[in-house]
């Protein structure tokens, strides 16, 4: 185990004599190193071991932000992902805003650029993936409620825009994530984050029996 210098201990949050009034008590404590134990090397993770790579791809159309692209690739990391598709004007790697919120895992996940989605949504179709796409469309099935057939390919379009219509037609289902604020959807990295988390909670609880 590697011994870390110089880390000073955490200052009590609130009715320590550092802090008689709690003055304090909204900072932030420092969490100890040797308490930040990677997830793979937790007992917890032992439920994940026989479903790497999870047996879903993601499909990225026209998305504008470079920041957005990294943090699909950092999640798709943390998922397991089977590939990550990149499409029209997309922006793929090396990129310094990609690696700025993607911290490496541009060069781990498996990639690959295209000029048109629908040639490569037509592709995966013909290996058996389902295609949802992520769309707030009327006909839209509730993520939770969603009964997905692996593999899937999920599409993600434009920020703004949405998917082309061409994309969104060779769908074979879409999907929204519930949102109950005044706002009609998430920031598209945000939405990955949380139908990809879903679709691997989904794929463990079919891996069970």
């Amino acid at each position: 185990m590697t011994e870390r210098k110089g880390r000073c201990p955490a200052p009590p949050l609130s009715g320590g004599p550092r802090d008689p009034g709690g003055a304090d008590a909204t900072r932030f404590a420092r969490i100890p190193d040797e308490t930040r134990v990677p997830y793979r090397a937790t007992q917890a993770a032992a439920a994940y071991e026989n479903i790497r790579p999870l047996p879903v791809c993601v499909l990225l159309e026209n998305v504008r932000s470079l920041y957005n692209v990294g943090a699909f690739f950092r999640t798709a990391d943390g998922v397991g992902l089977r590939k990550l598709y990149l499409a029209g004007i997309t922006g793929y790697p090396p990129q310094n805003m990609i690696s700025k919120t993607a911290l490496g895992a541009e060069e781990i996940v498996p990639w690959q650029h295209m000029p048109r989605a629908v040639d490569t949504i037509a592709e995966l179709r013909g290996a058996n993936y389902e295609i949802a796409a992520i769309e707030t469309s009327s006909h839209a099935v509730d993520l939770f409620d969603w009964r997905p057939r692996f593999p899937v390919c999920v599409l993600f379009g434009h920020e703004t825009d949405g998917l082309t219509p061409a994309a969104a037609a060779l769908a074979d289902t879409h999907i929204r994530i519930p949102m109950l604020g005044r706002k009609h959807s998430l920031n598209v990295a945000s939405a990955g984050a949380v139908v990809l988390y879903e679709l691997l909670r989904k794929y463990r609880e079919l891996a069970r029996f």
